[in-house]
């Protein structure tokens, strides 16, 4: 009896430290096969529903409910319904970071989709990367995110924040010698998303002989943008690029409206990508000519790009050609379409499994076609728009173009 309690109590201990040794990893191929296996797919999301980041948090939302509500109707994930529990990060990396947390340990929810900003991006992929969840994100395109190289991270954009301005670069090289800028002045804000395609930009142009008259990065609290912009049009540069997020974006413009200062080349990198926003806060007339990147666009012929539009236009209302759609909304439409289709692939919900399998081939969304590299950045190129007509239309490479891009015109007012 003594040594059947031994060989009784040897087991129990064992049976502990096999339990206390469980990796936190598991949590990821556990969450779809908890007791919840024959209900509804959860996914975790933590997005900026209120602070700086909420116009665009709400635009992410937008965006994962319209793939929500289509794939639901056409069979959900496996055969389950899909559920997505948001919960509101407002704004700041340590409240993403904790929600991310709680998703994953507490909701045990079956995958994570990631928030926007590479600000709040960045520390949440590794909270992901530690309990081995796929982290396909629609908004973190900065060097923080890859410089981290975690293998379970995949950006839902053709390229990486740091390429943003090459398609510039490369459209002003394309140029005959007579007609490119001879001088350029480099505005930046001091933000991941924002200084390094710009930097890089820079570098780029003055190996090709155009001259740098103004660089300078501001600091991202910035309030009054009255000097900066004072101090580029003193420089009196041919070429404006302007390394910015929405709210400094939009107040270069106007800057530059009442200074009645008007470059050859004018462009914006984030901000002036906004269909709905940009011309509500500048003037749709004072639009005309603004330069700027984008990876998504209502005519693009990418996948589901045309159900896409026309499903947003009936819920949300706008133009019937999707003109006023956000581009954040397609990037997060598209993470939900490159889970569904790599879940179809591999016939699995396995976190793991999903992870390794994005790591091959190509996969689709309304967006682009996507492949990464290992550590999650893409390998594609953003296309340059411009506000032509009082729209924003591919203008280069040419093709995908939809228009020819043109001179900057004088200011309306």
């Amino acid at each position: 009896m003594r040594q059947r309690r031994m060989r009784i109590g040897a087991l129990v201990f064992l049976i502990a430290v096999a339990l206390g040794t469980w990796s936190a990893s598991s949590l990821a191929s556990t969450a779809s096969r908890d007791h919840r296996a024959a209900g509804p797919v959860v996914i975790g999301i933590s997005l900026s529903l209120s602070g700086d980041f909420s116009d665009e948090g709400k635009a992410a939302k937008r965006g994962y409910g319209l793939w929500q509500a289509y794939q639901n109707a056409h069979g959900g994930l496996l055969g389950r319904k899909i559920q997505l529990k948001i919960v509101d990060d407002t704004s700041s990396p340590n409240q993403a970071v904790s929600n991310y947390e709680n998703l994953i340990t507490h909701d045990k929810v079956n995958f994570v989709l990631g928030p926007f900003s590479t600000l709040l991006t960045a520390p949440s992929a590794t909270v992901a990367h530690r309990y081995g969840y796929a982290f396909i994100e629609p908004a973190g395109g900065g060097p923080a995110v890859f410089q981290a190289k975690l293998d379970n991270v995949f950006f839902a954009q053709p390229a990486p924040a740091v390429r943003n301005a090459d398609v510039l670069a490369k459209y002003i090289l394309s140029l005959p010698k007579s007609k490119r800028p001879k001088t350029a002045a480099y505005p930046m804000l001091d933000d991941p998303f924002a200084a390094p395609p710009i930097q890089r930009l820079q570098s780029i142009l003055e190996k090709h002989g155009i001259k740098t008259v103004y660089s300078k990065i501001y600091p991202s609290e910035t309030t009054d943008y009255s000097p900066i912009i004072q101090a580029v049009v003193k420089a009196k540069p041919d070429l404006i690029a302007a390394g910015t997020q929405s709210v400094d974006g939009y107040a270069m413009a106007k800057g530059l409206i009442q200074l009645h200062y008007n470059p050859k080349f004018l462009y914006i990198e984030n901000g002036a990508n906004s269909p709905l926003e940009f011309p509500s806060k500048v003037g749709r007339a004072n639009t005309a000519g603004i330069l700027s990147s984008g990876d998504w666009f209502p005519q693009a012929k990418f996948t589901g790009n045309k159900q896409f539009v026309a499903a947003y236009v009936k819920r949300y209302g706008g133009v019937k050609s999707g003109q006023d759609i956000d581009t954040t909304t397609a990037e997060a439409y598209s993470c939900g379409q490159i889970l569904t289709e790599v879940v179809k692939r591999t016939h699995s919900l396995d976190n793991k499994t999903i992870i390794a399998a994005l790591h091959k081939g190509t996969w689709h969304g309304v967006n682009g076609n996507f492949h990464w590299n290992k550590v999650g950045s893409p390998n594609g190129n953003s296309i340059l728009v411009q506000w032509v007509a009082g729209k924003l239309v591919p203008v280069f490479p040419a093709k995908v173009a939809l228009h020819k891009p043109i001179a900057k015109p004088h200011w309306h007012g």
